[in-house]
C-alpha cells in the first residue's frame, strides 16, 4: 500500500520538483524521445536559428507544465484529483527532456527566466486547487486546449525541414489533447469566458518573451 504523504511531505517533494525542474538537467524520459532515429537534412543557421526559438518556448511551456501541476497537486481535495495531477505532471517531464534535448541539438539555450515563469505558474497552479477539485479540473483542461492550439501554430512556423523538431511538437500535442479530455472526463467545470481571455492574454505575453529571452 501506497503512504500516504503528510502536507510536509508533499511541500518538500514540491520544492524538489521546482528545483530539479529550473536548475538541473532532466532525467531521462519515460518514453523514447520522438525525434531519436529521425533522419534530418542539414539545417541552414537561419532555420536553425528560428528552430531553437520555438523549441525554447515549447521549453518554457513545459517548465510551466510542472509548475501548474505541483501547485494544483499540492491543493487539491481528492486524493484520485492529485494522482491524477502527478501523473499528467510525469508525461510533461517527458516533454521537457525531449525540447531539452531539442535545444541542445540545435544549439539553443533554455529561457534566462525559467525561475520566473516557475514560480509564476506554480502560484495560478495553487490557486487554481485551492477553488475546488472541479474548477481545478477546469483550469487544467482550458490551459491544455490553449497549449494544444500554440503547439499547432508551431507545426505552421517551424521549419519543413527540422523532422526532428515537428515529430516533437506532434507528439506533445497529441498528449496536452488526451490531458484536456482526461480532465473533462474528471468532472471539470466550464471557466467563465473572461478567465479564458486573461489566460490567452498571459501566454501570450510569456510566449513572446520567452522567444527572445
Amino acid at each position: 500500500m501506497q503512504r500516504q504523504l503528510s502536507p510536509l511531505d508533499q511541500m518538500l517533494a514540491s520544492a524538489q520538483t521546482a528545483l530539479a525542474t529550473v536548475f538541473a538537467e532532466s532525467t531521462e524520459s519515460s518514453r523514447p524521445d520522438p525525434a531519436a532515429g529521425l533522419s534530418s537534412p542539414e539545417l541552414s543557421a537561419s532555420d536553425k536559428a528560428a528552430a531553437a526559438r520555438l523549441m525554447r518556448v515549447n521549453h518554457v511551456g513545459e517548465v510551466c507544465a510542472q509548475a501548474l501541476y505541483e501547485g494544483q497537486a499540492l491543493a487539491a481535495s481528492s486524493p484520485q484529483v492529485r494522482q491524477s495531477m502527478l501523473r499528467a505532471a510525469a508525461e510533461e517531464r517527458d516533454h521537457l527532456k525531449w525540447c531539452e534535448t531539442r535545444l541542445n541539438d540545435l544549439d539553443g539555450r533554455p529561457s534566462f527566466l525559467n525561475p520566473i515563469w516557475y514560480s509564476g505558474s506554480f502560484v495560478m497552479g495553487l490557486s487554481a486547487g485551492m477553488l475546488g477539485d472541479r474548477w481545478s479540473l477546469g483550469f487544467l483542461k482550458e490551459t491544455e486546449e490553449q497549449v494544444e492550439a500554440h503547439l499547432e501554430s508551431h507545426l505552421d512556423r517551424l521549419p519543413t525541414a527540422d523532422v526532428k523538431s515537428r515529430a516533437i511538437v506532434e507528439q506533445m500535442k497529441e498528449d496536452e489533447r488526451a490531458h484536456a479530455e482526461a480532465a473533462h472526463q474528471a468532472g471539470a467545470h466550464p471557466l467563465p469566458r473572461p478567465f479564458k481571455w486573461l489566460m490567452r492574454i498571459a501566454s501570450r505575453a510569456m510566449t513572446s518573451t520567452a522567444h527572445w529571452i
